[in-house]
């Protein structure tokens, strides 16, 4: 669904599915995205399977230079507000491994140079979840999430990267007010860059072993 001419990249479909990474030191912060190719990416986004075919989402994308500094300290200001709580969900991860390590120098990156990335974008989802039951909350998240994944691959399928963040949800309603959001019915989905990235020879990350995750029949 290259309509607007972009090249797409050599790979088969287990490699785009397998090298499609969380890209955050690779993004190109010098070179521009063209709006058609952002386009042309969210149309095989929409593509995805969601529920009741309702399509209740709205794409966010900020490209202007202050805006997306604002929204970049937003972002920073979700972070900087995670990491002071002590209730936070991931405070049972050991920080200390070099894996982590490395995950927090990426995170660190790309809080500082959010504002410098040529596009960011917001989806939302209608709805809202607060205090809803699990089949309510599985509904609405299994409408937007297809979706959002579909995006990702078109970009890294096109020579681009971007990196699923939710920390600015600690800050949704500041980010609501600034884009013009109803934060009463519409949830944000994540904040995500949009660059190019610097080179494309992303690899299948390390995983745990499959065996010691899968359950047949309700075993283990």
């Amino acid at each position: 669904m290259a309509g607007n001419g972009a090249d797409l990249l050599d790979l088969s479909l287990d490699e785009l599915l397998t090298t499609t990474r969380t890209v955050r030191k690779r993004l190109d912060l010098t070179r521009p995205v063209p709006r058609a190719l952002i386009t042309e990416c969210l149309e095989v986004a929409v593509q995805a399977p969601n529920g009741s075919n309702q399509q209740r989402w709205n794409w966010h994308i900020v490209d202007e230079p202050d805006l997306r500094a604002e929204v970049a300290e937003v972002y920073r200001s979700g972070m900087s507000g995670h990491q002071a709580d002590p209730n936070r969900a991931t405070r049972d991860i050991d920080y200390s491994t070099d894996e982590q390590q490395r995950i927090a120098s990426s995170v660190a990156y790309l809080r500082d140079h959010l504002h410098e990335v040529p596009s960011l974008l917001i989806p939302t989802v209608g709805g809202r979840m607060d205090g809803a039951d699990i089949f309510l909350q599985a509904s609405v998240w299994g409408s937007i999430l297809p979706a959002v994944w579909n995006f990702m691959l078109a970009l890294r399928a096109r020579g681009l990267g971007s990196a699923w963040t939710t920390i600015h949800l600690h800050k949704e309603a500041e980010m609501a007010e600034l884009l013009g959001i109803d934060a009463t019915k519409h949830t944000q989905v994540g904040l995500f860059p949009i660059a190019y990235t610097v080179g494309t020879d992303f690899r299948a990350g390390a995983r745990q072993d499959l065996a010691d995750l899968i359950r047949w029949n309700g075993a283990g």
